[in-house]
């Protein structure tokens, strides 16, 4: 599927719920109303917009929340999934908490990567970020996923509170064969009152640890990571910079909410109603698949994070899908 500025579209993030264990800040910081259950698309639902994805050539699927391990089923989903004809890339981005359990059944689900969400190791802090203390379960949850040899990621989104963890978090690259990705605060939802580090400020703490740190030239997963590789790493540093490194011309992804709304940017409260169409019967595939181009269409040049007063998506992170 190829869109109006030829950036081919093949890869979806599908939120499976709006709900998380955890309160961090930059996402759902306090207790907000639950999107009832008969708002929430059914697994059965969210399999039949995946057929229909996969007819227009979306054949990457990466699984999120909320968090998506507190929804019962989560794995029999996913395991669903990937066995789907068509379907090359199945994986899951978690707040760790419930991992170790999950992972067992992840295995044979045939999951093809996780990553966890992990901002800092300091446990005071980690608890006062989160609403949780997790720290130990979730780096207990790291360890065990790295051990099984799945490609696993951590994702540490770069606050300025956190900016003393940004050298802690990436030993865990030195000591394992992980990839620790900084990720630069987007001004949606919550992350708007929250203030982040641009990724040079981030490196130059890097540089200071690793001197022959140095771009890899990989592409690890359908994301749009820069990776950095050094001699003193098992496993790679990566920086998604949205804000100060726009990568829009090479984006090939649209996101499907948990109540069935497929946005093609996440910076705008635009895109196609897919839970009607399920719901309304009638030729419902042949309806999926306009919805899919027709969004592929009408997908933006690019994001304004930049002109903040343009930004017309207000819903917080957990409800679009992180």
């Amino acid at each position: 599927m190829i869109d109006a500025r030829g950036r081919t579209i093949d890869y979806l993030r599908i939120s499976i719920t709006d709900r998380c264990n955890m309160r961090c800040g930059y996402c759902m910081p306090e207790r907000l109303p639950d999107i009832s259950h008969e708002e929430i698309l059914r697994y059965e639902e969210i399999l039949r917009i995946c057929r229909c994805a996969v007819q227009t050539g979306i054949h990457c699927f990466k699984i999120t929340g909320g968090e998506p391990l507190v929804r019962k089923g989560a794995v029999d989903f996913m395991r669903s999934l990937k066995k789907m004809p068509g379907v090359r890339r199945v994986t899951v981005t978690t707040n760790g908490f419930f991992l170790k359990e999950a992972l067992p059944q992840l295995i044979r689900a045939g999951i093809d990567g996780i990553n966890i969400s992990l901002d800092s190791l300091d446990r005071a802090q980690f608890q006062a970020l989160t609403g949780v203390d997790g720290r130990d379960r979730i780096m207990t949850a790291l360890q065990a996923a790295v051990s099984t040899g799945i490609p696993t990621k951590i994702n540490a989104v770069l606050l300025q509170e956190t900016k003393h963890q940004i050298v802690p978090l990436s030993r865990l690259a030195q000591d394992m064969s992980v990839d620790v990705r900084f990720i630069e605060l987007m001004p949606i939802g919550c992350g708007k009152t929250k203030k982040g580090l641009q990724e040079e400020e981030a490196l130059s703490f890097l540089l200071s640890v690793y001197p022959d740190l140095r771009i890899s030239g990989e592409r690890r997963g359908k994301g749009p990571a820069v990776y950095y590789k050094s001699k003193f790493l098992r496993g790679r540093i990566g920086c998604i910079a949205a804000n100060t490194h726009k990568f829009c011309s090479t984006c090939n992804r649209m996101r499907l909410t948990s109540t069935g709304f497929l946005k093609p940017c996440l910076c705008y409260d635009e895109g196609m109603d897919l839970k009607t169409i399920l719901r309304s019967g009638g030729h419902e595939e042949e309806r999926l698949i306009r919805a899919f181009r027709l969004a592929a269409e009408r997908k933006p040049a690019g994001h304004c994070f930049d002109e903040r007063d343009k930004i017309t998506e207000w819903k917080t992170m957990n409800q679009i899908g992180g």
